[in-house]
């Protein structure tokens, strides 16, 4: 099961890289973001400011009782005034840059996530083919909200923590060097401590995702395949497998929480010992009189103003080490290599589509080729079918007409362009294709059937419908057109989802028609009246028409018989037969096995 590319100590070392960059993301929200600063560095500036005023208060309090002089009330009103004032201005100046910042959060998110769910549809199938779609979900989804959260947790405070600390600092040595040289003891201390554990803890949090990843892509399969593994009696490896894989999971969550928990009680052990030392010599201080009880008493809350945020500055690095643990993933999505470039103001066929191969070579794999040196054309308004064993390449040979896939060698014309010249969005808008894999969507039967023609009208979907006998099958449902399905499809057989996918293509009404095992699901007496659609369907379009059930390509102007990835025959369904080679092996071993069976 496929999981994100590159060990856990690799994806350490890209810790520094991969944090700039997701910060960096909120470059268009450049001016809000000084806005955000404006207000922070007036909040946090005010916020300091209030230990030094009431340390003035103390020092009036302190010269009424010990000083013999009368308690200057006025003096007094007045600092608590401004104490009060500077609050509620800190306050305010908080709530706005919080706000504002949130919003810059969230936006910063909404764009991620609409750059990469627009990178999805630039990905090549060979790169979708190859991740487990849980896994690719998990990205999407999982992996993005983690981003949010880690942001939305750790931006603000961080930003507040950062510039307390500056302003904290200044203050302190505005009262006192001596007290503030030993205070700034804890900088070092708390960045080697933080240092140290998240060299420690980041591998575990880029395998924590990564394992939540596989665990999504392997609950994904089980589900999707819930009757098969029902009905082979797998459900007890199933759950084995997922008790192991949630056990390493929850060992990779469990390591990484327990290693960026110990931040925040190291860190505020480190700031208690300062603030035990601050306290010791500023009493021995006072006692030399070099400075006043007020002082002190200021000097004291500034080392608490001092070590907490420098504490939360360690406890959040364990939040934007998953944080950015989850925007490595995302970003590999977003680097990976994507189809190649469209066309600009390609050319635009205007015949009445001809197909011609020449010369087509191609592989997934580049040493392994399953196709080589292809060469056929298919006439406008002719129907030509591929046939041949399972592995013979003829599935391919559709994902390299609609370009799902690049060819290595050669060249696929339509009326006589290269539709490597083409954009895809016009080679496809010509193209109807029904799968042996159907997909119905959430929805009703008409919007389903109405999904190739959104703007076809209601008589138009049902005339589709009717073209591929879906009317009877509507016929017996009680909501009738209006009837809702999903892929799942529980209320229509397998063979009914197929016929909904035809009267799709039919509606398409397409230049070329591809047609890939198109009654695989479809029952014998369902069979002979989709014949009679698909007569209809293929009249005056190209069709290519793969098959196994050769019952239903006799009429097919061309045959061609692949194997290999080469075309080993080609002709007519009589001349074919009479020849006595590949097709005629095929045909024998195929009806001579049902007439067996009716015997």
């Amino acid at each position: 099961m496929a999981g994100g590319p590159g060990a856990p100590g690799q994806r350490a070392a890209t810790f520094g890289p991969s944090a700039k960059r997701l910060l960096l993301r909120m470059g268009p929200d450049a001016a809000r973001l000084a806005v955000v600063l404006v207000l922070a560095v007036a909040s946090v500036v005010l916020t300091v400011l209030v230990p030094r005023l009431l340390g003035n208060a103390t020092d009036v309090v302190v010269a009424a009782a010990f000083g013999g002089q009368p308690l200057d009330r006025a003096e007094l009103a007045r600092t608590i005034g401004w104490v009060v004032l500077v609050c509620v201005l800190s306050a305010i100046g908080s709530f706005l840059q919080g706000l504002l910042l949130n919003r810059i959060v969230q936006r910063t998110v909404f764009r991620l996530r609409a750059d990469v769910e627009a990178k999805l549809h630039r990905l090549p199938l060979s790169h979708v083919d190859s991740t487990p779609r849980g896994e690719l979900l998990s990205r999407v989804t999982n992996d993005i909200d983690n981003i949010s959260q880690s942001l939305q947790q750790t931006v603000s405070q961080a930003l507040v923590s950062a510039l307390t600390v500056v302003g904290v600092v200044v203050m302190m040595f505005t009262i006192n060097a001596r007290l503030a040289l030993l205070a700034l003891v804890a900088v070092p201390l708390t960045l080697v401590v933080v240092a140290l554990i998240a060299r420690r803890s980041q591998p575990l949090f880029a395998r924590q995702w990564r394992e939540t990843g596989q665990l999504n892509a392997q609950i994904e399969e089980a589900f999707t395949g819930h009757e098969v593994v029902t009905a082979f009696g797998r459900r007890e490896e199933v759950r084995a497998r997922f008790a192991q894989k949630n056990a390493e999971l929850y060992e990779a969550g469990a390591g990484a929480q327990f290693l960026s928990g110990t931040i925040m009680p190291s860190t505020t052990l480190i700031g208690n010992l300062v603030y035990v030392a601050i306290a010791v010599v500023g009493a021995t201080m006072v006692t030399s009189g070099s400075i006043t009880i007020g002082g002190v008493q200021a000097f004291v809350q500034y080392s608490r103003q001092f070590t907490q945020p420098l504490a939360q500055l360690g406890s959040m690095a364990n939040l934007l080490q998953s944080g950015v643990a989850s925007a490595e993933r995302v970003f590999e999505v977003l680097d990976a290599p994507e189809m190649t470039p469209e066309p600009q103001g390609g050319p635009r066929p205007a015949g009445p589509g001809r197909i011609e191969l020449q010369h087509v070579s191609f592989g997934y794999s580049p040493d392994v080729p399953l196709i080589e040196d292809l060469s056929f054309t298919a006439e406008p308004g002719h129907t030509v079918a591929i046939v041949g064993p399972t592995g013979a390449g003829k599935t391919t040979l559709v994902n390299l007409l609609l370009r799902f896939y690049e060819v290595d060698s050669g060249r696929i014309l339509l009326d006589g362009v290269d539709i490597a010249t083409m954009s895809r969005q016009d080679l496809r808008a010509r193209t109807a294709i029904v799968l042996q894999d159907t997909w119905l969507f959430a929805g009703t039967i008409a919007e389903n059937i109405a999904y190739a023609r959104p703007d076809a009208s209601e008589s138009e979907v049902r005339e589709a419908a009717a073209a591929a006998s879906v009317d009877t099958v509507v016929a017996a449902l009680p909501q009738g057109y209006d009837t809702v399905v999903d892929d799942d499809a529980g209320r229509i057989s397998a063979g009914e989802k197929q016929l909904v996918t035809i009267a799709r293509a039919h509606l398409a009404r397409p230049q070329l028609l591809v047609l890939d095992e198109a009654t695989s699901s479809v029952d014998t007496r369902t069979e002979r009246l989709v014949q009679q659609a698909m007569a209809a369907l293929r009249r005056d379009r190209t069709s290519l028409v793969i098959a196994h059930r050769l019952s239903t390509i006799r009429d097919a102007d061309l045959i061609l018989v692949m194997e290999a990835g080469r075309v080993v025959e080609q002709g007519r369904h009589a001349d074919l037969v009479a020849a006595g080679g590949a097709y005629a092996r095929l045909h024998h071993a195929q009806f001579a096995g049902a007439a067996t069976e009716v015997e």
